[in-house]
């Protein structure tokens, strides 16, 4: 770490501070006759720390959330500046396994570099690395915090671009009843329904969706052949969360959520299945000595069937992922007064999983080869961090211990005699790294804050990254098991200015080093491996406006980014080169009008800049800007009409181009139906 790295947050102290976020008020139980003090019920975990303000941070309220035009969380996600998704496809029509999440341009990547947290729970895939999107229903959120920038605190080692923290709606903001039918002119459906009964002094939460439908052609009409097909989708998830106090300060909470989809891609037969079953356990204290005790357990798996490109014939039959992830973590705030809070706390995450598949010849269709890959990470993270709050400042440091662990790895192909025709053995590795973040936030007056900050990050190869080749015609992609843990060097600054009431306007600079990031390298024209490339740097600005002038609300983000790899050895050629999947420019804005409860209007802009399918910056991207819009309209007794609008005026965006050979994002899709009490 150079000096400019720890001397450019004090350095740009006069133009830094977060965007100010509003943590939701805890509720209060009922006053009851007797003497005994109130529970307080809130269904999330402890107060957020002073430190928050030393960050970026954003936070997306409910009334944004359900007014997606198109009901989809990454649609949600992508308001932020900075937000990125490893393909501009949503979650409908994209291959799970690409659903990948990372902030600030740090490079496009079938893994997450972004940690997403869901009610406190990791919500990771242990094998792949991507995020489930499409399992997690917008209606069931109370908020959206997302916090750019590596963190040290728990599940540290997942942060490396930030968090993202999902928090569930309690009972209080559901209602007893709620659900929604919405259909679209393709004849889609998107239905939904919870049940959120109070039970004494905590709740209980039943909620369900299932999405379903045709989907669009994603290949252009002068490359579809005899074998395309729409991209349709059928998925469905079922949660259940309770909420109960244990006493006066302590409160347990439990989750469970299974979800199962079926997607179709391009060819008649390239079908594949995702699902899952999660369930954890958290124990809040709110007393003298604060904690937060959370257990996990994680059961995925996925399946696809490939088929060639030029025989739509089926080539390789994935059949079989099955993939365990559990850990949990503990955090302990003592009492030691003096304007001080103090966490310290351990986490752990196991993640196992096994790829089992088979491949095909494309002309005799004769079974070829059997594959099997897998192993087992591990981290084990120790955490301190300490928040001193002096008048009008505010100061922060935090360190984590990391002892990652990659065991049992191992590739093992044999041809249809049952003879190995490739075989890797994994050694067992294991080592111990250091990260840090420091902070402060300084209120300069009621109207403006500054802060400014610096950070180190860690994120761990995926069993996917480490074991799995793999081939999309004609470019064969090599797993590489000697992959190194990602390390990211950041700094940053920002400003918050509370224009008048009602009206804030803030802007980050920020400045981030990605040593050994993973990237699948081209090494010839038809072979690519993934490998730890020297570093990708990416500096830039992010700008973010709220304001609330009556019956109008508008907000707006943007981002710029400079991001560029630094190659050297089998990676030279690609020095100086933007990232794949990365734009330098993208921004998003909406204005709603609410005169009254009973009617809503409101538009929504995206702007995603070009950017690069490949490492050699040979297939563009061109940049898109799609327009959505959302009404609904108060019919009484709780129920709604709504309306949605997806990519208003029709806007042709590519979301893959290989060689020429694109796919192409949502059309132009109206949803009209039934709210009830949403």
């Amino acid at each position: 770490m150079t000096v400019r790295w720890i001397a450019l947050p004090a350095a740009l102290l006069g133009i830094s501070a977060p965007l100010a976020a509003q943590d939701g008020a805890s509720r209060e139980a009922p006053q009851q006759a007797d003497p005994r003090p109130v529970i307080v019920v809130t269904g999330s975990g402890l107060v957020r720390p002073p430190s928050d303000s030393a960050y970026s941070v954003t936070t997306i309220e409910r009334d944004r959330i359900t007014a997606a035009p198109s009901g989809r969380i990454e649609e949600v996600l992508g308001a932020v500046a900075g937000f990125q998704q490893f393909r501009r496809s949503d979650s409908r029509s994209s291959n799970p396994t690409a659903q990948a999440v990372t902030l600030r341009a740090l490079g496009g990547n079938a893994a997450s570099r972004a940690l997403v947290l869901l009610d406190g729970v990791p919500m990771v895939d242990p094998f792949f690395g991507h995020v489930p999107l499409s399992m997690i229903a917008p209606e069931r959120l109370a908020s959206i915090r997302v916090t750019r920038g590596g963190g040290s605190g728990p599940f540290g080692a997942g942060a490396l671009a930030g968090t993202i923290e999902l928090d569930s709606a309690d009972a209080d903001t559901l209602g007893l009843a709620s659900g929604s039918l919405l259909l679209s002119q393709r004849g889609e459906s998107e239905a939904s329904a919870a049940l959120a009964p109070r039970l004494g002094g905590g709740f209980a939460v039943v909620s369900g969706r299932w999405d379903r439908g045709r989907g669009f052609h994603t290949a252009p009409e002068d490359q579809r052949v005899p074998a395309s097909v729409r991209a349709s989708f059928d998925g469905w998830s079922i949660g259940t969360r309770m909420v109960a106090p244990l006493g006066d300060t302590v409160e347990l909470q439990a989750r469970m959520l299974a979800f199962g989809e079926d997607r179709t891609l391009r060819f008649a037969g390239a079908d594949s299945h995702h699902e899952g079953q999660d369930a954890s356990v958290r124990l809040v204290g709110r007393g003298e000595w604060q904690f937060d005790a959370l257990a996990y357990v994680q059961a995925r798996n996925f399946s696809n069937v490939v088929i060639s490109s030029t025989r739509f014939t089926p080539v390789l039959d994935q059949r079989n992922t099955p993939a365990t992830g559990l850990g949990g973590k503990f955090e302990l705030r003592p009492p030691v007064g003096g304007d001080h809070t103090l966490r310290l706390g351990a986490d752990y995450r196991r993640s196992n999983g096994e790829l089992q598949e088979e491949a095909f010849n494309a002309v005799s269709r004769l079974l070829t080869e059997r594959r099997r890959a897998g192993g087992t990470n591990g981290d084990l993270g120790i955490y301190a961090e300490d928040d001193w709050r002096i008048g009008a400042l505010m100061l922060t440091g935090g360190i984590r211990a990391d002892r990652t662990s990659v065991t049992d790895g191992f590739y093992r192909a044999v041809n249809a005699a049952g003879s190995v025709v490739s075989q890797i053995a994994a050694p067992d590795r294991a080592d111990w790294a250091l990260s840090w973040r420091t902070g402060l936030a300084y209120d300069a007056s009621e109207m403006v804050s500054l802060r400014a900050a610096a950070y180190t990050g860690l994120r761990q190869p995926t069993l996917n990254e480490l074991y799995r080749p793999f081939v999309v015609f004609p470019v064969e992609t090599r797993a590489n098991a000697a992959l190194r843990n990602e390390r990211l060097e950041g700094v940053e600054a920002g400003i918050d200015v509370v224009a008048t009431e009602g009206v804030k306007f803030s802007l980050t600079l920020f400045d981030n080093r990605l040593r050994h990031a993973i990237a699948n390298v081209t090494l010839a024209p038809n072979l690519r491996e993934r490998q730890n490339l020297p570093a990708i740097k990416a500096t830039g600005a992010e700008a973010g406006l709220s304001a609330n002038l009556g019956a109008f609300r508008l907000t707006g983000s943007m981002a710029w980014t400079d991001a560029r790899i630094e190659g050297s050895g089998p990676s030279a050629r690609l020095d100086g080169n933007r990232p794949p999947q990365v734009p330098r420019w993208s921004a998003a804005s909406s204005i709603a009008w609410v005169p009254a409860d009973e009617f809503e209007l409101s538009l929504s802009l995206r702007h995603v800049g070009k950017q690069f399918e490949d490492d050699l910056e040979a297939d563009p991207l061109a940049p898109a800007s799609t327009i959505g819009a959302f009404a609904r309209a108060a019919l009484g007794r709780g129920l709604n009409l709504v309306l949605r609008v997806e990519n208003v005026l029709d806007e042709e965006v590519v979301t893959r181009n290989s060689g020429g050979s694109i796919d192409l994002g949502t059309p132009r899709t109206v949803w009209a139906g039934l709210r009830y009490g949403l």
